[in-house]
């Protein structure tokens, strides 16, 4: 089965090193603790705090597996420089696109899926718009005919 590469930015592979790091040596620790305590009250078929303990276990576990293939598989996204008539997008830039149909000027920069947030201008690799403007450079009309409704974008500046 192959493997599937996760693109992160230095700082998103540091802030998943730091977040095993706490569910390691913090977190799984203070589960444990919260196990006895539940098991220390006694019947356990009828005893809600060990289910709940049970279960904040398997989601730490869960979520401890999961930082940890990410880590595995992740590709750090490398800096490239160049003047910006040659730059091309890539993971990691920094885009500044308009919307055509509305003059709409959004910046965006582009991470792996891991790292995706549009609430504060991070989108995915993976995202139809993200898909659509890959290897174009500054001054090129792209067309996202991925999207529900098919619109049309400037890329004005990458970074």
């Amino acid at each position: 089965m192959p493997s599937e590469k996760f693109y992160v930015t230095q700082e998103g592979y540091n802030d998943l090193q730091n977040e095993l790091e706490n569910l390691v040596h913090h977190v799984r620790p203070q589960v444990i603790i919260e196990l006895q305590e539940a098991r220390a009250q006694g019947d356990l078929s009828e005893n809600a705090d060990y289910d709940a303990a049970r279960e904040h276990q398997a989601q730490v576990e869960a979520r401890i597996r999961e930082v940890e293939a990410i880590l595995k598989q992740a590709e750090i996204i490398e800096e490239k420089e160049g003047d910006n008539e040659s730059k091309i997008i890539h993971v990691g830039s920094v885009v500044t696109i308009e919307d055509l149909s509305d003059n709409e000027v959004a910046t965006y920069t582009i991470v792996g899926t891991t790292e995706a947030d549009p609430f504060v201008g991070k989108i995915s690799n993976e995202s139809p718009v993200v898909q659509a403007i890959l290897d174009k450079k500054v001054g090129d009309v792209v067309t996202i005919d991925k999207a529900a409704v098919p619109y049309e974008v400037r890329i004005l500046d990458i970074k």
